[in-house]
């Protein structure tokens, strides 16, 4: 062999052909696996035994063995009188989400922008914010409820139910929004200022589109919340029922997978709210990802 291929051959990439272990897993893989498996199950077990018995036939029941399979007790959910009024309740349900959803938003934004600087009282006012997080919502139902009564305003949906829920929306949104504004780069608004906008103009031009994603997120939780929430409004709805407070009453004199049904279609519902939200934040980032200069 030549000096020349003796160089090549030094100076050639070496590689070791790694043989795979051919050991078994340690014992502890198997018993984290066991605890996670158990974990799934005692999570998602209860819901898919509830969406199951929901698709039986008429001569189906509460419990197993399951009995044919048909959309009857979802038919019969939408058109039997003593199912309960699950129109109505899941109508308002959705307009007071819808209400509560606004309402988070915007004042989650606004306070956002508020404690992007420190001000005089800053520490009392954000631990009057989250301070009802610790206080047991039947509890805060019901003293909602006797404000109204004191005060002599009556007791709805629309307005008590309004106000109870949103003591528990708003520290989520507040907590959500502090978080995103965290990520806010202000030199960004300082450009906008720089180039004219006015302080309005800024907001709705800048600040909004940058911060889309993370008010999307806060409408989720808004919504999320206000629509599965029944501890607050036990004692605020008034004399109408929204979803869940009727969904507890059918517990009680109905006897019949309707329940099962109605509890599928809440759950579709969630999800459907839950896949737009997170669609809209997907588009917004593949938008604002193609809008970007290339370097």
């Amino acid at each position: 062999m030549t000096d020349t291929a003796l160089f090549a051959a030094a100076a050639r990439p070496r590689t070791r052909a790694i043989a795979p272990s051919r050991g078994r897993r340690p014992w502890t893989f198997y018993a984290l696996a066991t605890v996670f498996v158990a974990y799934v199950i005692a999570l998602y077990g209860p819901m898919v035994c509830i969406y199951i018995l929901s698709f039986q036939d008429v001569k189906g029941g509460l419990v197993f063995p399951m009995k044919g399979l048909s959309l009857h007790w979802f038919i019969d959910l939408f058109t039997q009188a003593r199912t309960g009024d699950v129109k109505g309740s899941f109508s308002r349900s959705i307009k007071l989400a819808a209400m509560v959803t606004v309402i988070t938003v915007v004042v989650s934004f606004i306070s956002g922008l508020a404690f992007r600087r420190r001000f005089w009282g800053d520490t009392v006012i954000f631990y009057l914010m989250i301070g009802s997080l610790v206080v047991p919502g039947l509890v805060l139902g019901i003293g909602t409820g006797l404000l109204f009564t004191a005060l002599g305003w009556e007791a709805s949906w629309y307005t008590s139910a309004l106000g109870a829920q949103l003591s528990w929306t708003l520290p989520f949104g507040v907590l959500v929004m502090f978080a995103v504004m965290s990520r806010f780069d202000q030199a960004w608004e300082e450009a906008a200022r720089d180039l004219g906008a006015s302080p309005w103009q800024t907001i709705h031009m800048v600040i909004v589109p940058i911060l889309a994603p993370g008010l999307v997120a806060v409408g989720l939780f808004g919504f999320t919340l206000s629509y599965d929430e029944f501890s607050r409004t036990l004692q605020t709805a008034g004399s109408l029922n929204t979803l869940p407070l009727e969904i507890w009453s059918m517990t009680l004199n109905v006897t019949s997978p309707a329940l099962y049904a109605l509890g599928t279609v809440t759950t579709i519902v969630s999800f459907l709210a839950i896949g737009a939200c997170l669609a809209v934040i997907f588009v917004m980032q593949r938008r604002r990802a193609g809008s970007a200069p290339a370097h």
